[in-house]
């Protein structure tokens, strides 16, 4: 009985054995190399900035031939060149680094609140409330959503109550702009240092009550702009980055100092403005 047994073992062994051999050779899928490759050069930080699920999903997409090599908002060009390396490929020159800008400059100082809150601290919950508790109803509430949704630890919230981004960790993925529920955060390209720190879209009358830096729609940076960069759309100044040099003038000739350089503060004009408005003045 136990021969019998044996080679009813060693037979039915036999049989699985060559029913994995066919089915693994049957249903075999093919996997590209070089999507470990391109995952191995990814920063990892899964932050869901290309557009994919994760990092797996985009080197899967790259090597596919489905995403640019340059897919890796936050790997920047410095990735993109060695995922070009792998795909055999040239990537095209970088259109430059992006960083968060928070276009809000209704701190605790500047814009009052119209109401308490005592609530959870969150801004999503906090506009559930009643809409929010700030005089400006555009303006940033300050709880820290974007703060929370970056995950690169690149934004802290000030003393005064508005987020602020440090440069240098900040890798555009747009965690901040997708999670502040006023859509107070923006990318803007690192080369343009002016930037209007205002959302509202409320009159002037009614920003000068809520706000003290609310753009007030008075046309006067649509008036000095040399490169026509600058218009006023829905009662807010708005700037076409295509067109401006950065000058700075839109900055100096704001009343309400909405507009901020990155170079010099709010209210003060690069060298290239402060020679326009020094020439102006001469003319």
């Amino acid at each position: 009985m136990l021969v019998i047994a044996i080679i009813v073992m060693g037979v039915m062994g036999a049989v699985f054995g060559l029913l994995l051999g066919f089915a693994g050779k049957k249903f075999y899928v093919e996997v590209d190399p070089r999507v470990a490759q391109i995952r191995g050069v990814l920063p990892g930080g899964n932050c869901g900035a290309c557009g994919f699920p994760g990092c797996d999903g985009l080197a899967e997409a790259i090597a596919k031939g489905e995403a640019p090599a340059d897919g890796c908002k936050p790997g920047g060009a410095a990735i993109a060149a060695k995922i070009a390396e792998i795909l055999g490929v040239s990537v095209g020159e970088s259109n430059g680094r992006s960083i968060a800008r928070v276009t809000c400059g209704g701190d605790r100082v500047n814009c009052q609140n119209r109401s308490a809150y005592a609530g959870v601290p969150s801004c999503r919950a906090a506009l559930l409330a009643g809409g929010g508790f700030k005089a400006c109803e555009y303006g940033c509430l300050g709880l820290g959503d974007c703060v929370r949704a970056c995950p690169f630890g690149a934004m802290r919230m000030s003393a005064a109550g508005l987020p602020e981004v440090d440069d240098e960790k900040c890798v555009a993925c747009g965690k901040c702009v997708t999670g502040c529920p006023r859509g107070i955060m923006e990318l803007v390209p690192e080369s343009k240092t002016v930037f209007v720190r205002c959302r509202s879209k409320a009159r002037g009358p009614v920003v000068r009550k809520a706000c003290k830096v609310g753009c007030i729609a008075c046309m006067a940076c649509v008036k000095v702009c040399p490169t026509g960069a600058i218009s006023v759309q829905d009662n807010l100044a708005r700037i076409d980055y295509s067109k401006c040099d950065a000058c700075g003038l839109c900055v100096a000739k704001c009343p309400a100092h909405a507009i901020n350089d990155l170079r010099h503060g709010a209210g003060a004009a690069g060298d290239a403005g402060a020679d326009r408005v020094a020439g102006q003045a001469a003319g």
